[in-house]
């Protein structure tokens, strides 16, 4: 035992033990103010959280001997401003990582995604799906097994996109329509297994991949700050929607909300894969771009790769232009549409579709203005995705979710 003497006052220890405990309750929010920016300072945190400076210094600091953030207590006041500068609060760099999966039509990738929705390594893609579920994500997941060990990171759980409405509960991909796969593949209950049988640590999960596009980018993207947002994308194949409700992610009673590429949108236009003709999913998607611009699709690069290359770069040429502005004026509709039904305070669009939008912005947005009651009341802000891979992003969100909800509960073991 040390013959020194403890120099902290009698019930110091006491006091900020009783802080922490206090403060145990707020861990989560105060983890989910810093992981989407919007607690730059332990200033800005206590005022978020409602708590006493001390209680919000507790809790930062319980944040980061789990690992999580940073605390800077040795900032630099700003240029001007009065009195003692806050700390400043920042995700650890070299934190726990998220495993995070993908699968599209044009193949699969592994990335590990840390707190803040940072991409800290990814896996390179693969190409060839194959049309049993459980060997693509057999090898997706030892791909991020694999990128684990390189990185030495811990990983809290594994999420998964896939081109699919995703059945609640049951995790069902109920219709994988571009890809080889069942109709109803228990694509939650593979995944999972394969993690498991890879020895990754925590939960597994999966969801549709435009769900969590829409996710990632309210919570780090074009998206922040919006209550009601819409996400419309078109990615490899087929065109998908999500929404967000009041800063949550809205899936419907069974997971099934937002299956906005079956809006008929042309009804005189092409075949779609549900039995319906003209539906967005095959009137605004790379394929139906490179059709109507009488462009043979090759095998070099994926379809989305070939349609935003066709548009960047010979958006002069007559027969493009007049492609992507009858893609344009189909997908204005279906919004319009969806505005009038969702009423949302911001809509924000990605793959293709972001292309479009860059493309002939004013072209878009009349159209929406033009078919919708509320766009004519003052218009909807369009904005393009700004995330790159925003699905991934999305899919590690899902496994970050237990650990915001609950850090302590979720990390020590």
């Amino acid at each position: 035992m040390s013959g020194k003497a403890d120099p902290r006052p009698a019930g110091e220890g006491t006091t900020s033990r009783t802080r922490l405990d206090r403060g145990r309750g707020a861990l989560g929010p105060a983890l989910e103010l810093v992981h989407t920016g919007r607690a730059p300072t332990r200033a800005v945190l206590t005022a978020e959280l409602g708590v006493t400076r001390a209680t919000a210094g507790a809790v930062a600091a319980e944040l980061e001997a789990l690992g999580l953030i940073r605390v800077d207590a040795r900032p630099g006041a700003a240029a001007g401003s009065q009195g003692r500068p806050s700390h400043r609060l920042s995700v650890a760099e070299d934190g726990p990582v998220a495993l995070a999966a993908q699968v599209h039509s044009d193949g699969f990738r592994a990335a590990l995604v840390g707190l803040g929705g940072r991409i800290v390594a990814t896996a390179p893609g693969c190409e060839v799906v194959d049309a049993d579920p459980a060997k693509v994500l057999g090898s997706v997941v030892a791909a991020g097994a694999e990128l684990l060990e390189e990185t030495g990171r811990r990983c809290v759980g594994a999420g998964l996109a896939v081109p699919s409405a995703v059945a609640e509960p049951e995790g069902l991909a109920l219709n994988p329509l571009h890809l080889a796969w069942p109709a109803g593949a228990p694509v939650r209950e593979i995944f999972a297994e394969q993690v498991r049988a890879a020895g990754l640590d925590g939960p597994a999960f999966a969801a549709n991949d435009v769900n969590l596009a829409a996710l990632a980018e309210h919570r780090h993207g074009a998206g922040r700050g919006s209550r009601d947002l819409l996400c419309v994308a078109t990615g490899h194949r087929g065109v998908g929607g999500a929404l967000v409700l009041d800063g949550r992610l809205h899936s419907g009673s069974s997971g099934l909300a937002l299956e906005v590429g079956h809006l008929a949108v042309n009804p005189e236009g092409r075949p779609c894969h549900c039995g319906s003709r003209g539906c967005l999913d095959v009137e605004a998607d790379p394929l139906a771009l490179l059709t109507a611009a009488g462009r043979a699709p090759g095998p070099e690069f994926s379809l989305l790769k070939q349609a935003e290359d066709l548009v960047r770069g010979q958006y002069d040429d007559p027969e493009v232009r007049t492609a992507a502005e009858s893609l344009i004026d189909r997908l204005g509709l279906g919004l319009a549409g969806l505005v009038n039904i969702l009423n949302p305070d911001r809509i924000i669009l990605g793959g293709l579709h972001r292309t479009l939008l860059e493309a002939d912005p004013d072209r878009l947005r009349a159209v929406v203005a033009d078919r919708s009651l509320w766009g004519r009341s003052g218009g909807v802000p369009i904005l393009p995705c700004t995330l790159d891979h925003n699905s991934l992003v999305g899919a590690a969100e899902l496994a970050w979710q237990p650990v915001l909800d609950d850090p302590l509960g979720a990390l020590v073991r």
